[in-house]
């Protein structure tokens, strides 16, 4: 039986991080480097970026630059392939949810939405999967949602763009896992990050959708910790194509 704990090592491997100035990317960045990663983190706030390099270390470096710029996405994956060698693995945390309703979502905030949460992560890994297959190992991690499968008020835009993530993931797995590059997504519930201040500002608004969940309560940011690990390492050689929700089952109900 093979070593368990190594299952989950990530000693030699290089992630990518996007998002990773705040919320669920930074918690994604640390984790990985707390397996043993060297992670490259990238957002637009430098400030935060330098403060998470800090926090892990000479295993980390990052890049200030717009994911969704598909004019510089060259220039992007140089200076992400720089730091430590070419990323054996991607997580797409990066995103944007305007809460706005269908009567007033404007072409532009629309065309903002599908560019960071749907285009950036298809184009990005599109760009970093060469050095993947010429080692034959990947990981690509999306960011799903609850979205991805139900309707919120004032979603609409956001929603669309985690329904497409679903399928984006599916895709990316028909095309690239044979070349050992395996794609999944994971499905966050209510967790208490910048994208989801309006929710945990309400203290009624939260109870109600831990009430939601099987578990009765809303996420804490460790309980995203193994399931990342999971689909970013040796653990995981045999999933793809898949979406994990990881919200407590608030989807089961």
């Amino acid at each position: 039986m093979a070593d368990t704990a190594r299952l989950f090592d990530l000693t030699g491997r290089v992630a990518v991080v996007t998002g990773a100035s705040s919320g669920l990317g930074r918690r994604a960045a640390v984790t990985l480097a707390a397996a043993g990663a060297k992670v490259v983190g990238v957002a637009r706030r430098r400030d935060a970026l330098a403060d998470l390099c800090t926090e892990i270390g000479e295993a980390a470096a990052y890049v200030v630059a717009d994911v969704a710029d598909r004019a510089a996405m060259d220039d992007l994956t140089a200076a992400l392939t720089a730091p430590f060698g070419s990323p054996d693995i991607v997580v797409h945390a990066a995103g944007i949810n305007t809460r706005e309703a269908a009567d007033d979502v404007t072409p532009e905030g629309w065309d903002t939405t599908l560019a960071l949460n749907l285009s950036a992560p298809f184009f990005l890994s599109q760009a970093l999967v060469p050095a993947m297959k010429a080692k034959s190992w990947g990981r690509i991690v999306n960011f799903a949602s609850l979205q991805t499968t139900r309707a919120f008020p004032g979603g609409i835009a956001y929603g669309a763009t985690k329904a497409g993530i679903g399928q984006l993931t599916r895709a990316m797995a028909e095309a690239w896992s044979r070349d050992g590059i395996n794609a999944n997504a994971i499905g966050p519930g209510f967790f208490p990050t910048e994208l989801t201040e309006a929710v945990f500002s309400d203290p009624d608004r939260a109870a109600r959708n831990a009430a939601q969940t099987c578990i009765q309560r809303n996420g804490r940011m460790d309980d995203m910790d193994g399931p990342l690990l999971f689909l970013c390492s040796d653990a995981s050689s045999y999933v793809t194509g898949q979406v994990l929700m990881v919200d407590g089952g608030f989807t089961a109900k």
